[in-house]
C-alpha cells in the first residue's frame, strides 16, 4: 500500500522540529494599528513552496518561516500584508517589530 503524498508530508512534519511545520513560540501576529507602539525590525518576504491542492499548507509553512526569521532578527511581532482570498499567493510579505 502506497502512502499518498499528503499523508507522507504529514508524517514527515510530525517527525521534525522545522519551525515551518511546528510554528514559532514568542512571535505573534499583530495589526498595523498595534504596531504603532512598536520598534521596526525588518521587512521579510517568503514564497510558499507548493501550490495547487497543497497551497494552504504551503502558505502556512511560509507564514511560520516568516515568524521564525522575525524571531531570529529580534522581533516578537509580525504584521502580514493582506492577501486576497481565493487568489494564489506567490510571495508573502510581512513586517517584523519588537513590541513592549
Amino acid at each position: 500500500m502506497k502512502l499518498k503524498p499528503i499523508l507522507a508530508l504529514l508524517v514527515l512534519a510530525a517527525c521534525t522540529d522545522d519551525p515551518g511545520f511546528t510554528g514559532v513560540a514568542g512571535v505573534r501576529e499583530i495589526t498595523t494599528a498595534e504596531a504603532q507602539s512598536c520598534s521596526y525590525i525588518a521587512d521579510i518576504r517568503a514564497r510558499p513552496g507548493v501550490y495547487g491542492p497543497l497551497a494552504q499548507q504551503g502558505l502556512e509553512y511560509a507564514r511560520n518561516q516568516v515568524m521564525a526569521d522575525a524571531k531570529a532578527g529580534g522581533a516578537n511581532a509580525v504584521v502580514f500584508a493582506p492577501v486576497s482570498p481565493g487568489v494564489p499567493v506567490y510571495e508573502l510579505r510581512a513586517t517584523a517589530y519588537r513590541c513592549p
